[in-house]
C-alpha cells in the first residue's frame, strides 16, 4: 500500500512541475532532480517506468533528445496537476 501512495505521490509532482514549466516540458533529469527534492526518492529507472505510465494515461507526450526523455504536459495533465479531474493512480492536489 506505501508503496502505491509513493507512486501516485511522485506522479503528482511530476505533473506539478511540468504545469509550473513556461513551455509545459522539461527533462528527465530535472524532473528526477525535483522528485527528490520534495522527499519522495526514485532512482531514474523509475522515473522512467512512472514517465511511460503517464503517458499511457494521455497526461504527457515523451519525446527523446539522445538519449535523454523530454516529457510534455497534455491538457489532460494540466488538469490533473490542478484537480480539475481525478485519475485513479495520481494523488489528487490539496486545494491550493
Amino acid at each position: 500500500m506505501l508503496g502505491n501512495l509513493m507512486k501516485e505521490h511522485q506522479r503528482l509532482v511530476v505533473l506539478r512541475l511540468l504545469a509550473e514549466d513556461t513551455g509545459y516540458d522539461l527533462n528527465e533529469s530535472i524532473l528526477h532532480d525535483g522528485i527528490n527534492a520534495v522527499g519522495l526518492s526514485i532512482s531514474r529507472d523509475g522515473l522512467r517506468v512512472e514517465l511511460a505510465w503517464l503517458e499511457e494515461q494521455g497526461l504527457i507526450e515523451l519525446s527523446k533528445v539522445g538519449s535523454i526523455q523530454i516529457a510534455k504536459l497534455t491538457q489532460r495533465g494540466l488538469d490533473a496537476a490542478e484537480g480539475r479531474v481525478k485519475i485513479p493512480g495520481i494523488k489528487r492536489p490539496s486545494p491550493n
